[in-house]
């Protein structure tokens, strides 16, 4: 009997598997882009490592500071004496200034490293031109250069440690597109012994060794660290490589944990063509159903003809996927390596065999789990059902209803609760609270699909009846009055679209009110930053006498507070940006009160003398010591004026705390007053610090440009990241249009019959694909658009309206416009072939079909 039984499962299959085309290349889509995801977050985690072991030089031996820490001095001078050591490099790092033609330096401080005087050890990448060997020369990177106007052979300006500025010429340009230390930054290369001349905070990171012929890599590196004792490290080239690319291990595990949430939603997506293709041919199945259980064949046995069959298809789509899949990865991997320039990188999309045997895995398993509830539907079929009149009629529906509904309605009202608390409770974890209440709602909404997207079939509808008639009333009266069928080919694509949604109007939402949050949150729009840690007299009385700016002075003072060397600082609060956190405590805060950061509260005991180590001790008994009172309402206010400030109060107690002077100005804060725009102030700022080359500006609408460029980035690869959900979709309807034609053959042919002409019939299929995909799009744009805006809300704090800022994105409109635009494209596409193939449909042939 078994082997019977296989047999018809195999001929059954065999049968069938024309209809199961579409929903086996769903399957195969989500496959393929399970292989895809893996191998581009193993390429980017490849490219991470081999950066980072570009950064580690040729050197055979190599020493670090353990922990990051700077070398010992004298290190290099002691590990030169180790007898197989034949030449020693030591790696400076520190800091300077690029100015451009108009004296200014540019935004981002400078990394300066040394150039090594051995051409073997020298571990940064020469793009263009000749490494500098004399003193008055310097490499520098593509970009800076770019910014600064400057090509080799022409003359830059940088500052000098010791004050002042240089001219130097520029030898060569550096490549830093595949180095982790530099291409984040200014980079300047300088020769080793030049190096103290320009750059300030000088410090020696490595040590890079070239080993006497024969010497043993691994001795050497023991021998080193037993010289220069527990405070480094010393590797081998190979163990140097190793532990640079320790860290790519952890990013690779938030990567693919990234790529694998779409993957998820995409397979989500085939589960649910899957088991609504199912459906429909076992319901146009169900008279050879009941005829199978007249003869003897039992629930278990249809059960078992109908998961085997699953297995077969997952089998098939699973192979067509990884093929497809691996076809895709070594085409990405020649384009990638072929057009763009990666430098010294070697990338492969390519992944490991165990993806494919567990991309092929999931895809089987995804597939045995999407048939499990149409085989127990069909199993119920009872075998009286054989004398119907049609072979095709409603499966029963498996489980208690009433545990369905009360399971549904539990899912939504909690998801409800939780959508509210994040988006209006205010708590460190609404995100969270937000992420998980759109979860619980929307596993609700689909389970409620049946009853909420005819409703939308029938507005979109309206719409269409009188452009297209006769035509338009047919489409939405076959797609009504089959609820059933169009929530499950519709639900497919209300979950790519609500995903996409979500995601395109939280980020757009975010970045459209990131000036806003940095408005309320910064005290200022500019901030000076000074190599000497404080900014010149001269330089704030040219900015006070410059026009157009308000100027707030922030004095600092390190302090004894509560036994803890602690920075106290002040500034003017009428000058700051009255929006900002903490800004309205500051301008009522009287003398003996303070804002303290990190929740300190009731009150702080300092000592009035500026500290002078670290373990400086209190007095609080002696007269020499100050009580302070602190003031609620004063937030994150001392960490805005200054980054290591803690403790906020006003002129007249710092200078109390600290006096004689011992306060100095760190930073100066800068907004523009009334009438003045900030590209006006930015350039009014410029013209004051002329004669200051070593201070920079930090520009909050520079920070808020260079947010809002990855926000941009983010919102394109999340979109084609779910463009693969939506192709999924679009099969998921194309299969169950071509399961209805051959289920409504007789109805086409009377059609056709009473006089609608085979064009009229494809506009039809074309019409009720497009309500298909355009109702279940329309459904979760709107479920789309309420999380993003929650999602948003809980983001920002509700120091913003998210709902005004989605009004006024063009750019987030645009997008939703964009995916509502591509689901009406699905839709046509996916009726294509159906439409061809009721255009081709003989009358006669039609009629006779029954």
């Amino acid at each position: 009997m078994s082997s019977s039984l296989f047999a018809f499962t195999v001929k059954d299959f065999r049968a069938q598997l024309r209809q199961l085309v579409l929903t086996g290349a769903a399957v195969a889509v989500g496959v393929a882009f399970l292989v895809l995801s893996v191998g581009g977050a193993g390429a980017l985690v490849q490219s991470y490592e081999q950066s980072a072991a570009a950064d580690v030089g040729g050197a055979p031996v190599q020493v670090t500071g353990r922990d990051g820490a700077p070398l010992p001095a004298g290190a290099a001078a002691r590990t030169a004496k180790v007898p197989q050591v034949s030449g020693v490099a030591e790696r400076l790092v520190g800091h300077a200034n690029v100015l451009t033609p108009a004296g200014r330096p540019l935004d981002d401080r400078a990394l300066v490293t040394s150039v090594a005087a051995d051409p073997a050890l020298r571990w940064q990448r020469l793009d263009t031109g000749q490494w500098p060997e004399r003193a008055g020369e310097i490499v520098l990177d593509r970009d800076s250069a770019a910014r600064v106007g400057a090509g080799v052979g022409d003359t830059v300006r940088l500052t000098r440690a010791a004050g002042g500025t240089a001219d130097v010429r520029l030898t060569g340009l550096l490549d830093t597109s595949a180095s982790q230390a530099l291409g984040s930054q200014p980079a300047i290369g300088i020769p080793y012994a030049q190096t103290a001349t320009y750059a300030t905070g000088l410090r020696a990171t490595h040590l890079d060794l070239t080993l006497r012929p024969g010497a043993d890599a691994l001795a050497v590196a023991k021998d080193v660290k037993k010289r220069l004792g527990d405070g480094v490290t010393a590797r081998t080239h190979a163990g140097a490589v190793d532990e640079a690319k320790q860290s790519g291990r952890t990013m690779y595990a938030i990567v693919l944990t990234a790529a694998l949430s779409f993957v998820l939603i995409a397979m989500a997506v085939a589960r649910m063509v899957v088991t609504n293709t199912f459906s429909v041919v076992l319901a146009q199945r169900a008279r050879q159903l009941a005829l199978l259980r007249c003869v003897g064949t039992d629930r278990d046995q249809v059960r078992r003809i109908i998961r085997r069959q699953g297995l077969m298809l997952g089998v098939l789509a699973s192979g067509a996927g990884l093929a497809a899949g691996a076809g895709a990865c070594a085409l990405g991997t020649a384009l990638l390596n072929g057009l763009a320039d990666l430098g010294p990188l070697d990338i492969s999309l390519m992944p490991g065999r165990w993806t494919f045997v567990l991309g092929g895995l999931f895809g089987v398993l995804l597939t045995l789990w999407a048939v499990r509830k149409p085989a127990r539907a069909a199993s119920a079929v009872p075998p009286v059902a054989a004398l119907a009149a049609s072979g095709a009629a409603q499966l029963p529906e498996p489980g208690s209803r009433a545990l369905r509904e009360t399971v549904s309605l539990l899912l939504l009202v909690s998801g409800t609760g939780f959508l509210a608390l994040g988006a209006f409770g205010g708590s460190a974890l609404s995100l969270l609270a937000v992420t998980l209440g759109a979860i619980l709602t929307f596993f609700a909404v689909l389970r409620y699909a049946r009853y909420v997207l005819p409703p939308f079939v029938a507005v979109i509808g309206l719409a269409l009846r009188r452009p297209f008639g006769t035509v338009g009333r047919l489409s939405v009266q076959q797609l009504r009055a089959n609820a059933g069928r169009t929530s499950a080919a519709a639900s497919a694509m209300l979950v790519g679209v609500t995903v996409a949604v979500s995601a395109v109007t939280a980020i757009g939402v975010t970045k459209g009110g990131l000036e806003e949050m940095l408005a309320g949150r910064m005290p200022a729009v500019f901030a000076l930053d000074s190599d000497a840690d404080r900014v010149p007299a001269d330089a704030v009385a040219a900015l006070r006498a410059t026009p157009g700016l308000t100027v707030a002075p922030v004095r600092t003072a390190t302090l004894t507070v509560d036994g803890q060397r602690t920075v106290v600082a002040t500034a003017d609060p009428a000058a700051l940006n009255p929006d900002a956190e903490g800004v309205a405590a500051a301008r009522t805060l009287k003398d003996g009160e303070a804002l303290a950061y990190a929740g300190r509260s009731g009150s702080l005991t300092v000592k009035g003398t500026p500290a002078t180590s670290p373990g400086s001790p209190a007095s609080p008994g002696s007269p020499a010591s100050t009580r302070l009172t602190v003031v609620a309402g004063g937030g994150a206010l001392p960490l805005s004026l200054f980054p290591e400030a803690t403790v906020y109060v006003n002129g007249a107690t710092l200078d109390r705390l600290a006096p004689g002077g011992a306060a100095h100005t760190s930073t100066v804060l800068v907004n523009p007053a009334d009438g003045t725009g900030h590209d006006e102030a930015r350039a009014a700022v410029d013209r004051a610090l002329a004669a200051h080359p070593d201070i920079r500006i930090a520009d909050t609408g520079s920070d808020a440009a260079l947010v809002r460029s990855m926000l941009d980035r983010m919102m394109l690869v999340v979109t084609v990241l779910l463009g693969f959900s939506m192709c999924i979709a679009a099969l998921g309807v194309a299969a169950t249009l071509m399961l209805t034609v051959e289920e409504r053959t007789t109805e086409f042919g009377m059609l056709r019959a009473i006089g609608l002409a085979g064009d009229q019939l494809r506009r039809m299929l074309t019409l009720e694909s497009v309500l298909l995909a355009l109702s279940g799009a329309l459904a979760g744009t709107l479920l789309g658009l309420v999380y993003g805006t929650l999602a948003a809300r809980s983001v920002m704090g509700g120091r913003v309206s998210p709902l005004d800022i989605l009004a006024s994105s063009g750019g987030t409109a645009l997008t939703v416009l964009g995916i509502l635009t591509a689901t009406v494209l699905t839709g046509v596409a996916a009726s294509v072939l159906p439409a061809r193939r009721v255009r081709r449909m003989a009358v006669v042939d039609a009629l006779r079909a029954s």
